[in-house]
């Protein structure tokens, strides 16, 4: 399933993304099952009788449920996650300036929830930075409760997967060896356009990964090529704290094409950027300057 949080009519709601007759349609959820939390969230809490809930409303859709697509605003899937946990470094050819062999432990550092925003959404530049960077990354959507969690079961705890991109102010996570004040600015967290649930995606570790600034190729990868995977990744952080459902952990950046080296390195207003990823889709969003 596609899963999304939309509004419609000033209504913040629950979908699912279908086809139809050669048209996209949002099937809207909670009315379709009333029963359902209008919280991506909140749902997810609710655990696989929601799941088959949404499953069997999304079987057999009921017309009178659905909205075209045009008539719907995507928001990020998880508005106000509980967690974003990022990491830093994670893809064999971006382990940091200087490095040729790969860390023995993955770096950690968290944004924060005032960052997330969905499809289409503006990416602001803040009047106090000239240095704003993208970095294209595939996010992971944990689904139920994780603690001391194996890396043989981790999988077990992912509700799916989204697209996120982790947006960063170079000059001021460069004043400090702390990351968290460049990446936490408003804005700097778009998420979507769906969280594509695991049975979905049962491989993460082969998809095709790429962002483009203005139409320009900047970012290509494939997620094979990362240093921690994911099922590491959920058994470190469950060593450490309890995962929870709608936690974001986003996986890492690739390394900049050969051509975006030679390019102006920073995002400006007016500019587009656009972030694909295989079986998920492509997360757009302009770029505009601070009121």
């Amino acid at each position: 399933m596609q899963l999304i949080t939309f509004s419609h009519r000033n209504r913040s709601r629950l979908g699912a993304m279908l086809a139809l007759d050669g048209q996209e349609y949002v099937l809207d959820l909670n009315r379709a099952r009333p029963d359902l939390p209008a919280d991506l969230v909140e749902f997810l809490q609710v655990g696989e009788d929601a799941l088959d809930s949404a499953r069997r409303a999304l079987a057999s859709p009921d017309r009178a449920c659905l909205v075209p697509r045009a008539d719907v605003t995507l928001l990020a899937p998880i508005p106000r996650p509980g967690k974003i946990v990022c990491l830093g470094h994670n893809y064999y050819e971006h382990m940091g300036i200087g490095k040729t062999e790969p860390p023995e432990f993955p770096t950690f550092f968290c944004k924060t929830a005032n960052t997330v925003i969905g499809p289409g959404q503006a990416i602001v530049i803040p009047r106090v930075s000239s240095q704003v960077d993208y970095e294209a990354e595939l996010a992971v959507v944990i689904g139920k409760p994780a603690r001391h969690v194996t890396q043989e079961h981790a999988l077990d705890f992912v509700a799916g997967y989204t697209i996120f991109n982790d947006v960063s102010a170079r000059d001021y996570q460069k004043r400090t060896s702390q990351w968290m004040i460049g990446k936490s600015f408003d804005t700097f967290g778009p998420m979507g356009p769906a969280l594509v649930t695991a049975d979905e995606i049962p491989e993460p570790h082969r998809l095709e990964l790429s962002l483009t600034l203005n139409g320009v190729e900047m970012q290509r990868t494939n997620t094979c090529n990362m240093i921690f995977s994911i099922p590491f990744v959920i058994a470190y952080l469950s060593a450490v704290m309890t995962l929870e459902p709608g936690d974001v952990i986003s996986t890492g950046t690739p390394a900049k094409t050969v051509l975006a080296r030679s390019l102006p390195p920073f995002m400006n207003p007016g500019d587009t950027v656009r972030i694909a990823v295989e079986k998920i889709g492509e997360l757009v969003n302009p770029v505009e300057e601070e009121a």
